[in-house]
């Protein structure tokens, strides 16, 4: 156990892979909003929570990690929980009707990626196990390429013998040549190529049509993780050039345990089961089992109905108000960004060139202060929400961090921009990190095996069950 109050001496730190200021693309002032629509609402708009001085409306930067429900979103699933029934399983009306939503929420979230005829559109738990599934659906041979920037949901599911990893880029012209080489050392019939949207880590947009069109000359399939690309930019499949789409509801403010793999469906069909059981099945005889085709092949059991109409609702908000909410996350990333880059012993980090698009992410680091106490002292004496560790992305975040003459850091802090968002936040965290950069914590605290929190913490943790 430690006690920290006021950090060392803090040493500077230069941007390992690209410059560390960096910047966002130009983006409308943040007074034209309202000439682009309005925004949609989070049901956790004005949530107050307690700090060591008092109660402050939360600052949420965490969106990365999870996002809040819509009120769309919830309006959606108090509707659809009235007559929620079995789906595909009961000739009842509410079954009928239940079973029509999903089928619904299907097809709704097939305009929302732009499936193609013959796409599959299948609904899974989350990021995860759609990487997951398609894993189990790849013929024995395939040669899968992956960059070791990828989130876990992406790097790790894949057969480690056949499984190609490409080492962190420097520059959009590396990732490219990196890409460009693996597949010409690895022939073979059967190659699939993994793809982020979004950087996990720097919120960084990967060159994903450039990227797909040297695995499509190099005779590879492309499967692009959307989780973090798909809640601010279109996507679409074909438009994308890419076979197969991945992306999780929580990160789509649908927060409802739902994800979604959608593509191509020969793979698909031609593989076992990803569950076996129920709905699965076309037919069980004492000879053996006749599976479906199609979805219904990969999603055995009783499915989240709830998750499935959940997602549809968000898909579709984000759909009417994607021109608004692209002006509101750019104009606060700017804001949030260019603020980080102003302030004396902060680095913020890249994988490409500083000016290089980005969503509304920032990491960062505070010389001389753990990254651990860095979001404790956020949450503790400012109501911010940020994230800090490596982010399942070990091998990124390792590489980002690795400088030889800089004072050592493992982790560091990622901050966030959605839609329960406010400028108000983006200059309180600025103040915030300011104030920490130059004097340290106000409180003290004390590491635990629970990370940093604050001697003699005031809060009440024991909030009331919602049962």
């Amino acid at each position: 156990m430690s006690i920290a109050s006021t950090p060392p001496p803090a040493f500077r730190r230069s941007a390992p892979l690209a410059h560390a200021r960096t910047h966002l693309r130009p983006v409308p002032d943040a007074r034209t909003w309202g000439e682009v629509g309005p925004l949609p609402a989070v049901v956790s708009e004005a949530l107050p929570v307690p700090t060591l001085d008092g109660t402050v409306d939360y600052a949420n930067f965490d969106h990365a990690a999870s996002t809040p429900a819509l009120v769309s979103v919830k309006a959606a699933v108090d509707s659809a929980l009235r007559t929620y029934s079995s789906v595909h399983r009961g000739n009842g009306w509410a079954s009928r009707v239940t079973s029509s939503w999903y089928e619904q929420a299907r097809a709704e979230v097939r305009a929302f990626v732009g499936a193609r005829e013959g796409d599959e559109v299948v609904f899974t738990r989350n990021s995860t196990d759609s990487f997951n599934l398609l894993a189990r659906c790849l013929p024995r041979d395939t040669h899968v390429f992956v960059f070791e920037t990828e989130h876990h949901a992406a790097l790790l599911p894949w057969a480690p013998k056949r499984t190609h990893r490409l080492p962190v880029p420097g520059s959009v012209g590396d990732a490219a040549v990196l890409l460009r080489t693996a597949l010409r050392e690895h022939p073979g019939r059967h190659k699939l190529v993994v793809l982020a949207g979004a950087s996990n880590v720097t919120g960084e947009i990967w060159p994903i049509r450039e990227l797909a069109a040297i695995a499509r000359r190099g005779g590879a399939r492309v499967v692009l993780d959307a989780a973090q690309y798909a809640p601010h930019r279109p996507v679409d499949l074909d438009d994308l050039g890419v076979d197969y789409l991945v992306l999780s509801g929580h990160k789509l403010y649908a927060p409802f345990g739902a994800g979604v793999l959608a593509g191509r469906a020969d793979w698909l069909d031609a593989a076992a089961p990803y569950l076996a059981g129920g709905g699965a099945t076309k037919a069980v005889t004492t000879r053996g089992v006749v599976w479906q085709d199609g979805a219904a092949r990969h999603e055995a059991g009783s499915p989240n109905v709830i998750g499935a109409v959940a997602l549809a609702a968000a898909c579709h908000s984000l759909r009417s108000h994607a021109e608004a909410i692209e002006a509101h996350e750019a104009a606060l990333g700017k804001r949030l960004l260019d603020g980080l880059a102003a302030i004396d012993g902060v680095e913020t980090y890249s994988l490409f060139a500083a000016d290089h698009e980005r969503v509304a992410v920032a990491t960062f680091t505070v010389d001389g202060v753990e990254s651990s106490l860095v979001s404790a002292a956020l949450s503790a004496e400012h109501g911010i929400g940020v994230r800090d560790g490596k982010f399942c992305a070990h091998l990124c975040v390792d590489a980002l961090l690795d400088d030889p003459y800089a004072a050592a850091s493992t982790t560091a802090v990622r901050a966030s921009v959605g839609l329960a968002t406010t400028a108000e936040h983006v200059d309180r965290l600025l103040a915030a990190v300011a104030e920490l950069a130059e004097h340290g914590p106000r409180a003290e605290y004390v590491e635990g095996p629970q990370g940093w929190v604050p001697v003699n913490d005031p809060r009440a943790l024991d909030v009331a069950r919602p049962w």
